[in-house]
């Protein structure tokens, strides 16, 4: 299990010489809407971590899929794109091994090698800093775009669901 997790968030960006900063808030409701108000960011800013499994066509890979808060998943268009074809969300056990955190404070950084980091590439065309839980509920990062995608270079893959037509 990971531990230290925001420890080893800060490690991560300093060594990278990230521009970053560490907001202490209270923990919110657990609705992205919710943190991004303690916060004081807009919702799209959000960086949102999901723990994930696909699975078939010979893959069997946790992925940690990143995303704007404001959007929502596909998982059918993600496990495709791994060549797979399906994909799941891990159970609270497994993101808790996989992460050191409880739903809810999982940063958008794969920090257990069982974890392939993707991001979808719109989280890295509509805001100069992006924010997110640092492993606990009452504890966010915000860092600047650019340096969050050099530093933690996740593999860009489209997967957000379609809006639906009104």
């Amino acid at each position: 299990m990971v531990e230290n997790v925001l420890e080893k968030l800060c490690t991560l960006f300093d060594e990278g010489g990230a521009r970053y900063r560490v907001v202490h808030h209270p923990a919110g409701d657990r609705t992205s809407a919710s943190v991004a108000e303690l916060r004081g960011t807009e919702l799209g800013q959000g960086a949102k971590a999901l723990v994930c499994m696909a699975k078939g066509n010979g893959v069997k890979q946790y992925v940690l899929a990143v995303l704007p808060a404001d959007k929502q998943a596909d998982l059918k268009k993600l496990a495709r794109s791994l060549g797979a074809n399906r994909a799941g969300l891990a159970s609270p056990e497994e993101v808790l091994d996989l992460t050191g955190c409880i739903l809810g404070a999982v940063p958008p950084v794969a920090l257990h090698p069982s974890l392939l980091a993707v991001a979808d590439p719109t989280l890295f065309t509509r805001y100069e800093e992006l924010a997110f839980n640092a492993g606990h509920r009452d504890v966010s990062i915000i860092i600047n775009t650019e340096d969050f995608r050099r530093i933690v270079h996740p593999r860009e893959i489209d997967f957000l669901r379609e809006a639906e037509a009104a």
